[in-house]
């Protein structure tokens, strides 16, 4: 049965976080990066559910022991973009419909999306200019989505949990 996400308490790991590492959770940022790392451990913070299943799953044990969604941009995308199981679930929506909670991903070169962000904040109708994100790799707290040079920029809206 689906169930509301805590948007508040996601949003208050990443302020508590955005500049640290949890310890409860391996740093790949020498690895290619920590942003979706960093952002299902939001996403964890705000709905308390992992989805073990094999492969198409999104869930964090060990470095060794994770699925490809847990640090993966695309893998993180098709896990939200597609759960019918247990876990956070999203819909791809335009930027003006960005709330707190959700998250956004950026491609830089127009065709792979490679880094993922949480919206921590927005205006009454929100714009790059009034979309607040916190993220790791390049650790940001509160930057808006205007700072940043990308070609296109994909919001997941988070639906709820199951």
């Amino acid at each position: 049965m689906p169930r509301t996400y805590d948007r508040n308490r996601a949003i208050t790991y990443a302020h508590s976080w955005a500049f640290r590492r949890n310890p409860k959770y391996y740093d790949f940022t020498a690895l290619g990066g920590d942003c979706t790392n960093f952002i299902s451990q939001c996403l964890y913070a705000g709905c308390g559910v992992m989805n073990y299943t094999r492969d198409v799953g999104w869930y964090y044990a060990s470095p060794s022991n994770r699925a490809a969604a847990w640090a993966g941009v695309p893998y993180l995308y098709r896990f939200l973009t597609t759960n019918r199981g247990p876990g956070p679930y999203a819909s791809d929506l335009p930027l003006s419909a960005a709330i707190p909670g959700d998250i956004v991903q950026l491609s830089f070169d127009g065709e792979v999306y490679k880094h993922s962000l949480l919206v921590v904040e927005t205006g009454d109708e929100p714009e790059p200019d009034n979309i607040l994100l916190t993220t790791h790799t390049n650790d940001a707290d509160n930057k808006p989505l205007a700072l940043y040079t990308y070609m296109h920029a994909r919001l997941l809206h988070i639906e709820g949990v199951r």
